[in-house]
């Protein structure tokens, strides 16, 4: 029991793992759906506008907002480049006739990496996109945030 337990946990591990790095290519992502990079970023220049719509913001305000927004999309689209190669070489490690574990491994770490640095990035661009806007502009933007995850 405990030998078909283990089984089915690392087929699970295996499965995650390879959706993970496959960069969930059939539902989401940069090419889920017919969504190319020029049509995520218009689509993302959109929502953005709609919320600066919301709060009022001053033409300074977007112009400093959307030069986050630029920058976030290409630190996105740098991820996603990597995302390719890293599919290739896993394809290729489960080809072989004997997967190199340790490579297996420094590409997860890889690709861990790179979205860490798009996280702390992001957090960044929060905080900056947070210091572009005022008190009473981020007390709207807080109340559509809210009634949005409930």
């Amino acid at each position: 029991m405990k030998r078909i337990i283990g089984a089915i946990a690392a087929l699970g591990v295996l499965a995650v793992g390879f959706v993970a790095l496959t960069g969930f290519h059939g539902g989401c992502g940069w090419r889920g759906h017919g969504h190319d990079p020029a049509r995520m970023a218009a689509f993302v220049t959109d929502r953005v506008d709609d919320l600066l719509d919301d709060v009022d913001a001053t033409p300074e305000q977007r112009t400093r907002i959307h030069a986050v927004k630029d920058r976030m999309l290409a630190a996105a689209g740098e991820v996603r480049a990597g995302q390719d190669e890293a599919h290739q070489a896993l394809l290729a490690e489960w080809k072989a006739d004997a997967p190199d574990r340790a490579r297996l491994h420094a590409l997860v770490d890889a690709r861990a990496e790179a979205f860490r640095k798009v996280a702390h990035e992001a957090v960044d661009a929060g905080v900056d996109v947070h210091d572009a806007l005022t008190p009473a502009q981020r007390e709207k933007l807080t109340r559509k945030i809210e009634r949005l995850h409930r």
